[in-house]
């Protein structure tokens, strides 16, 4: 099935979270406004719903279009219900 899937571009943009992160963290200690605090909070959740696509996206081209194009029916339908499953899960 090839190279398996790498997800090693995204280290550098969870790096930048992490940051981020910590930053939240400093802006609670020093008692900053709330409404500050919430915009960095969501700047975070919006940067990791990024890398959340990007791996995803990933999966999709390189694990499932590798099963899809293999010849084994067994994998084809894993591979669909490994996806419907996660995106039943997104859902919630």
């Amino acid at each position: 099935m090839g190279q398996p899937t790498t997800h090693e571009g995204q280290l550098q943009f969870l790096k930048k979270i992490e940051g981020q992160v910590a930053g939240i963290q400093r802006m609670i200690k020093e008692k900053r406004y709330c409404i500050d605090i919430l915009t960095q909070i969501r700047s975070c959740i919006g940067a990791l719903h990024r890398v959340e696509g990007e791996v995803f996206k990933k999966h999709l081209d390189g694990c499932v279009a590798g099963a899809m194009k293999g010849k084994s029916e067994t994998e084809k339908q894993k591979k669909i219900d490994e996806v419907i499953e996660l995106l039943n899960k997104f859902r919630k």
